[in-house]
């Protein structure tokens, strides 16, 4: 068996669905299991692994407070070069670029299945693109085979989808994040006594990392401990840093991105981690990693982190997105209290370990199965001509600011 993992989102940047598919790339190659990577490319300098494969182009597009990829083969017999050669039994879609995605599926002969990570629901790209939404559903039904949620609010979009479908969640690589990393020197805990509060996230609207900035100014007119690491790049890191200044708050750090193995430390160094995500998260893979990482966490409930941890001990730790003063008072529970924040730390580390890739990968491979056997596609009759002129209308709308900048 050989598989084809293909991202639409650049490989520059750290990001959720980068680190899934890597994890994932890693996990298959561990059993032996022929794997690639397909990603698009946003710079020409870029060079990667043999085993990664560098097909079309990734323009950086605002997408619903946060940022994406816009996705094309300018080459298109680079698509039916690169098929034919590998000949891939499965491709495995992570997300949908458009009109990659497309141009990919229609030269594609192997099982085709589609990962979602995204919560785009309500989306005002889909209303202000309604056409684009129509060919999206009718793509999905010709041609892929078997689609994955990572959290069941996304199956939730995909119910007119008449083929197999199944939630299997984002992994975490437990021997990456883990108590045993080596905690950071550049923040010591001189007195014992220094309380770190950790965000790891885009700073964009999305992230709501200004809810967080509110809520610590609170926090430290109370207490003198504190210290607020910020790990992450973004459109609003100026505004953020112009709130640090004009509020004379102390002690905190803007330390950019980090990814790899640069990351982990940043948890075993927090004492509490914060995610004030505002909308739009499926998931949430920085809550999995600071509790692998056996932290505490707290976060806003927006309905990826309230799916994730409905019925388990963190959901207490939830509050209303946006409201920053309840923010404040949950973290400061933790701040006062030592013994709870080894409670929630234990449980953190208990739960994280059900997310290994291990067992990941074996939900994985056994959708890959169950799809396989019960594959009923026979290449079904779409309306490529509807579908055509609907694309040429949004790609024209796309690429104009692109081509006339």
């Amino acid at each position: 068996m050989k598989i084809g993992l293909i991202s639409f989102h650049s490989f520059l940047k750290p990001g959720g669905v980068k680190n899934h598919i890597l994890g994932l790339y890693k996990e298959f190659k561990k059993r032996k299991i022929q794997t690639k990577i397909i990603v698009p490319r946003r710079e020409e300098s870029e060079k990667y692994g043999r085993d990664i494969i560098l097909l079309g182009s990734s323009f950086p597009v605002a997408f619903g407070g946060s940022q994406s990829d816009f996705c094309i083969n300018f080459n298109q017999p680079a698509v039916q070069e690169t098929l034919k050669k590998e000949k891939f039994d499965i491709l495995h879609f992570h997300n949908f670029g458009f009109p990659s995605a497309f141009q990919i599926l229609a030269e594609s002969k192997a099982l085709n299945i589609l990962t979602f990570h995204s919560n785009i629901e309500g989306s005002n790209f889909f209303k202000n693109f309604p056409t684009l939404l129509y060919s999206f559903k009718k793509i999905i039904n010709w041609k892929i085979d078997g689609i994955i949620g990572v959290a069941p609010l996304i199956l939730n979009f995909f119910k007119d989808f008449d083929g197999p479908k199944i939630v299997i969640a984002n992994g975490i690589d437990i021997n990456e994040f883990n108590p045993k990393v080596k905690k950071l020197k550049k923040f010591p805990k001189t007195d014992g006594k220094i309380i770190n509060i950790l965000f790891v996230g885009r700073i964009e609207k999305r992230k709501g990392l200004i809810y967080l900035l509110k809520a610590y100014e609170i926090l430290t007119k109370k207490f003198s401990n504190l210290r607020l690491i910020i790990v992450g790049e973004g459109d609003l890191k100026k505004d953020c840093q112009k709130f640090v200044s004009e509020q004379n708050l102390k002690e905190v750090y803007f330390e950019g991105e980090k990814s790899g193995k640069k990351l982990p430390p940043y948890y075993t160094t927090s004492d509490i981690f914060v995610s004030p995500a505002i909308f739009g998260e499926s998931f949430g893979i920085v809550l999995l990693e600071a509790m692998a990482s056996g932290v505490p966490i707290v976060a806003f409930a927006n309905k990826g982190y309230k799916q994730f941890l409905k019925g388990k001990k963190g959901e207490k730790f939830l509050v209303r997105p946006k409201n920053y003063k309840a923010l404040a008072e949950k973290i400061e529970i933790l701040i006062r209290n030592k013994n709870l924040r080894k409670e929630m730390a234990k449980w953190g580390i208990k739960e994280a370990k059900k997310y290994s890739w291990s067992n990941i990968a074996n939900q994985i491979l056994d959708f890959y199965q169950f799809c396989l056997k019960n594959k009923k596609r026979e290449d079904k009759k779409i309306s490529f001509e509807k579908i055509g002129k609907n694309i040429d209308k949004i790609l024209n709308k796309l690429l104009l600011p692109f081509l006339y900048p």
